[in-house]
C-alpha cells in the first residue's frame, strides 16, 4: 500500500509540473494526453552528448529538434557539475523558438554503477504559432521502482475504475506520464513563420 500511495504522489507531481505555470491561468488548459509533434517528420535531430552545449547559433533552426544525453549526472565523479554547466546554454536555445522538440534520457546517481535515484526518458515539444505543446515521459523510476500514471491507473483500477480510465489519457505503461496542453499566443512566432 506504501509503495502505491507513494506511486500515486509522484505520479500526480509529474502532472502538475509537465503543464507550465502562466501569469494569467486561463491562457492554458490540460488538452489531454500525450501526442508527437506535428512537426516531427521534418526535423533534423541535432544529438548532444553528456554535458555537451550547443551552439547557440541553432536558435535559427525551425523546427529546432534537440537529443540530450543526461545519463551520467553523477556526484562522485563531478559529472553532474559537468551537466548543470551545460544545463543553462539548452535552456537559453530553446526559449526563442517557435517550433522545438527536445528528447533526453535521464539518470541522476551517487557514484557510477549505482542505482539511479531518479531516472526518466524525457520527450517534450511545442509549436507556438500552433499555441500548444505536450510532455511525456517514458521509462520514469525513483530508487529503481517505475513511478508514473500507468502505475497509478493499475493501481486504481480494481476500486476506482472510471478514475482509472480517466487517467489513462495520460499514459498506461508502467512509469509513463504524458500531457498536452494550449500555449497563450505569441506575437514573436506568429510574425516569424
Amino acid at each position: 500500500m506504501r509503495r502505491t500511495t507513494t506511486t500515486i504522489l509522484i505520479a500526480l507531481m509529474l502532472l502538475s509540473a509537465a503543464a507550465p505555470a502562466q501569469a494569467d491561468p486561463a491562457a492554458q488548459t490540460v488538452t489531454g494526453g500525450y501526442t508527437p509533434p506535428p512537426f516531427g517528420p521534418t526535423c533534423e535531430i541535432h544529438r548532444f552528448g553528456e554535458g555537451e552545449r550547443p551552439p547557440l547559433s541553432l536558435w535559427l533552426h525551425d523546427p529546432l529538434c534537440v537529443e540530450y544525453s543526461k545519463r551520467d549526472i553523477t556526484f562522485d565523479n563531478g559529472d553532474a557539475l559537468t551537466f548543470l554547466l551545460a544545463e543553462p546554454s539548452r535552456l537559453v536555445l530553446a526559449g526563442p523558438a517557435c517550433r522545438y522538440w527536445q528528447q533526453d534520457h535521464w539518470s541522476v546517481q551517487v557514484s557510477e554503477g549505482a542505482t539511479a535515484l531518479v531516472a526518466w526518458d524525457g520527450n517534450y515539444w511545442f509549436d507556438k504559432k500552433l499555441r500548444t505543446a505536450a510532455v511525456h515521459l517514458a521509462n520514469f523510476r525513483v530508487n529503481g521502482h517505475t513511478a508514473g500514471v500507468g502505475d497509478v491507473v493499475v493501481a486504481l483500477a480494481p476500486q476506482f475504475p472510471q478514475l482509472a480510465q480517466a487517467l489513462a489519457a495520460y499514459g498506461t505503461e508502467h512509469g509513463e506520464s504524458g500531457v498536452s496542453v494550449a500555449l497563450p499566443y505569441s506575437l514573436w512566432c506568429d510574425l516569424r513563420l
